[in-house]
């Protein structure tokens, strides 16, 4: 791009056609496929970690530069929720960042549906076939351009205008998280450095390997066999999600095929017994508390009894309780405690 001399610092977005709006992408594309390398020790992901943080700020410096992205919108994303010390702000941050992404979303599906985009691109999978259902065709050239009409020409740069606005939110996050990623890898302590005896072991079996007619058995993976899948993720071999053990397998199956309701702990009389124990039950009532005489009554019976020593004593109560009764009704007569709902 900068021995083509697309962009000039002495331009303004104006200045700039449609065509070549585009190109301001490739620097976050390039970022991208650097984020997405795959390596095999942690200092090589660093060093792809820092060429993809260098595409991003350059592709946030070109937007500056010819002002892209509103004033507003460059305050809101320029502040790192992680640098929040308060949790409720953080928050707070992070949903209003989430609501502006959205808005940007809403309206580059409209500006979609107005260029009459076909069926197959309403759903993209992914923010790179957004831009490719967005952006003009590749094999564009200055007849189809004379053809355009002045509406679909504004369609066209407004929604590469929108695109440019979210890939600039998606640069501030993605700088974010590799910064974070970039703490981490640095503070891993270094792998432990490879004896003699480790170097001869290896190259002797790089050697029993080459002169083998059989294909060398798969290393690496979760569990020692290969790797599961390709780089284009495709599976390469069977494999099992629950433990290789018959037990845990058993433990497993048990676990799962059981009744979707709590079962009891104990019995009904297990539990009545223990109820009763704490004088939570109640008992008496019924058709044997109907016939059964109420104390007054037996206290009536007792004293019958003429000639013996218990029924004198139950006639000494019987006259107790009599005359108690008799001082209390003199001093409470009837209707005394009524205040006639005066309080």
């Amino acid at each position: 791009m900068a021995s083509l001399s697309l962009f000039s610092p002495n331009e303004t977005l104006a200045d700039i056609s449609s065509r070549d709006l585009v190109f301001l992408f490739v620097p976050f594309v390039v970022a991208e496929l650097e984020n997405r390398a795959r390596t095999t020790s942690p200092q090589g992901r660093i060093e792809h970690i820092g060429r993809a943080q260098a595409y991003l700020r350059e592709f946030l410096s070109q937007l500056e530069t010819y002002e892209v992205v509103p004033v507003r919108e460059k305050a809101l994303y320029e502040q790192r929720a992680s640098s929040v010390a308060d949790p409720a702000k953080r928050r707070e941050l992070k949903i209003k960042q989430y609501q502006k992404e959205k808005e940007l979303r809403v309206k580059i599906e409209a500006v979609r549906k107005a260029r009459r985009q076909s069926l197959q691109e309403e759903n993209p999978s992914s923010d790179f076939e957004l831009i490719a259902s967005l952006l003009p065709s590749s094999t564009m050239n200055d007849s189809t351009d004379e053809e355009e009409d002045s509406e679909t020409e504004d369609l066209l740069r407004e929604s590469i205008l929108l695109l440019l606005v979210l890939m600039y939110t998606q640069a501030h996050n993605q700088l974010e998280s590799m910064d974070q990623e970039l703490e981490l890898l640095r503070s891993m302590p270094p792998p432990p450095p490879l004896t003699e005896e480790d170097a001869r072991s290896s190259k002797g079996k790089e050697k029993d390997d080459m002169w083998k007619l059989d294909s060398p058995m798969p290393s690496g993976g979760p569990d020692g066999k290969g790797p599961l899948m390709d780089d284009s993720g495709k599976l390469l071999r069977p494999f099992t999600i629950l433990p290789a053990g018959a037990a845990d397998r058993a433990r497993l199956q048990a676990e799962v095929f059981q009744p979707d309701h709590r079962l009891p702990t104990m019995s009904i009389d297990e539990y009545l017994e223990i109820e009763q124990q704490r004088g939570n039950i109640i008992t008496g009532g019924g058709p044997q508390s109907q016939s059964k005489l109420t104390t007054s009554e037996q206290l009536q019976l007792d004293s019958e009894m003429d000639g013996t020593i218990f029924a004198e004593q139950r006639t000494e109560e019987k006259r107790q309780k009599d005359e108690n009764w008799a001082r209390y009704t003199d001093t409470h007569p009837k209707g005394a405690g009524n205040t006639m709902n005066r309080g």
